[in-house]
């Protein structure tokens, strides 16, 4: 099968949906030939082959000014056409998108009128967006609706939609996308996410980064507003008000642009000389950070289901996480980690002092952690989606002729 997958964000960039669409354009050229539609680095559009074998056409992209997050936009004139001369020159049996955005509409439209079967994945909640806009709660609110009625208006006209979590899949319905929306896992690489018996990978990484041998409380990911690390670094001052005998350090694996102030809020709080920040470090080098740490917390109040609250599970970790969103579908309380309520530094801080302090609680909920990991394989995710397709293609069988029509 031929499959043509669009993103709005893909690589280099650092975030959930990024790493999700390259993870299963890399699974699914075990068994299909696969394209990737995606922003340029810069204004000129290229095509190249890239391993493992997937064709990257890159259309000419102008950089994202707020946030500071790197990320880039296609302009939206031309896309459209664009996108139609990407579908006729690569001819996909299905085009899987997983964004609303520029890219992923421009394919949608195009997909629509060359009658190619579409297959969308939601990776957003405006809560993602919205805190770089400055304005009042009721505004807020309004452009909130406005983000999510956008979302639906493209996510309609796909043959079918899918999210990574049951929460996010009633969150998209709720908010007007057709359903049923169907609830399919990110998926996690079990092979390269998992524990370290002999601690090689731990120390390898502490030596590398010059991380102290002290009880590590870790977070991975983007250092941004909706991520809440504030709140790691607040519970982090309090264990050492707390148990000062537990010598706690909190380790932060990312950048982003928080970063700063973060640093500036543990010097303030005195714990300047227990914070470990390393930046951004390669995805090669990410199983051993996880490894590097005794306990895993994210406070992150937007997540659709948080993939590295997973790939923390798959390496045997226990996890803290806020109970808000999907993370619940991951961190069972009292089973395999603990919920805190959001804002809340002092109940984080007293589930991190009961973890901390016993390394049999610890071991007991990071194998149930590793347990619940397995039931997101990632062969199963490219199990369900290669079925995806396979049903769309199948309803869809004069797409083949409408690729050779006339343009559009």
């Amino acid at each position: 099968m031929r499959i043509l997958i669009g993103a709005d964000t893909y690589a280099p960039d650092v975030n959930g949906a990024s790493t999700f669409a390259q993870r299963l354009a890399a699974g699914l050229t075990a068994r299909h030939e696969v394209h990737v539609v995606a922003p340029a680095r810069g204004l000129r559009a290229t095509t190249r082959r890239v391993p493992p074998g997937v064709t990257e056409h890159r259309l000419p992209a102008l950089p994202v000014v707020a946030g500071g997050t790197g990320l880039r936009f296609c302009p939206p004139v031309g896309l459209v056409r664009a996108a139609t001369r990407v579908l006729r020159e690569v001819r996909p049996d299905v085009v899987h998108v997983q964004s609303h955005f520029l890219v992923g509409r421009a394919l949608v439209t195009a997909a629509n009128r060359l009658r190619i079967p579409v297959v969308a994945t939601n990776h957003f909640m405006p809560e993602n967006l919205t805190h770089h806009v400055p304005l009042g709660a009721g505004a807020q609110r309004r452009l909130h609706a406005w983000a999510w009625a956008d979302a639906a208006a493209v996510f309609t006209r796909a043959d079918v939609v899918t999210a990574p979590t049951p929460y996010a899949a009633a969150l998209a319905e709720r908010a007007g996308i057709p359903g049923p929306v169907l609830p399919i896992s990110c998926g996690m690489d079990l092979g390269r996410f998992a524990p370290d018996p002999g601690g090689e990978l731990r120390r390898g990484f502490r030596a590398k980064h010059a991380v102290p041998d002290r009880p590590t409380i870790g977070y991975v990911g983007r250092l941004a507003p909706e991520k809440n690390v504030g709140e790691l670094v607040e519970a982090l001052a309090l264990v050492h008000r707390l148990r000062p005998d537990l010598d706690a350090q909190l380790l932060l694996v990312g950048d982003g642009a928080q970063r700063p102030a973060l640093l500036e809020r543990a010097a303030a709080l005195g714990v300047a000389d227990r914070v470990v920040s390393t930046g951004f470090v390669p995805d090669e080098d990410l199983p051993a950070a996880y490894l590097a740490c005794d306990v895993f917390a994210n406070a992150g109040t937007a997540e659709l289901q948080s993939l590295v609250v997973l790939e923390a599970m798959a390496c045997g970790l226990p996890v803290l996480g806020v109970d808000a969103c999907a993370l619940p579908h991951l961190v069972r309380d009292g089973d395999n980690g603990f919920l805190f309520p959001h804002a809340r530094p002092s109940a984080l801080a007293a589930r991190l002092a009961l973890l901390l302090a016993d390394p049999g609680l610890r071991s007991r909920m990071g194998a149930r952690s590793h347990e619940i990991a397995a039931e997101h394989d990632e062969r199963h995710t490219l199990a369900r989606f290669e079925e995806l397709y396979a049903l769309r293609t199948r309803s869809l069988p004069t797409a083949p002729a409408a690729l050779t029509a006339g343009a559009l």
